[in-house]
């Protein structure tokens, strides 16, 4: 798993944002207007400086809504909590995991395919940070 930092100082790309909803049930006539322009850094960064992005690969994380190619935004400031998703290096290797802190502390798989990984005083492990949101691949 490759990871990498946001910029310090992230160029300031506007986008589009469109007035009207999308609507996922039965269409309806779309206009052609733009309500404002929209920074993503702004909705899903809090904190350039401590934050990266990882593209995630594997099916431990499905049921987490968490798929291949999915790229996730990872805050490094934040104290992970109880039922928290993080990043974390387990003897090396990089994972995403949902992080259970009782009744054992563990990093749980959301895919019952996979086992729980018990965090063992043998283990090493470091929590890199908390995914704040996923940007979900075209499926």
């Amino acid at each position: 798993m490759k990871l990498s930092r946001a910029a310090e100082s992230p160029a300031i790309l506007p986008l589009p944002l469109f007035g009207d909803r999308v609507a996922a049930g039965f269409p309806s006539p779309a206009q052609d207007y733009v309500e404002n322009r929209i920074d993503l850094n702004e909705i899903c960064v809090r904190h350039p400086a401590s934050t990266f992005f990882v593209r995630a690969t594997g099916e431990s994380m499905i049921e987490g809504n968490i798929h291949e190619d999915d790229i996730l935004v990872v805050d490094c400031s934040l104290t992970a909590r109880h039922q928290d998703i993080v990043i974390a290096s387990v003897d090396g290797a990089f994972t995403v995991k949902r992080l259970s802190l009782h009744p054992v502390v563990q990093l749980l798989p959301m895919n019952p395919a996979y086992a729980p990984i018990a965090l063992e005083e043998n283990n090493q492990v470091e929590i890199f940070g908390v995914v704040t949101f996923i940007i979900y691949a075209a499926r």
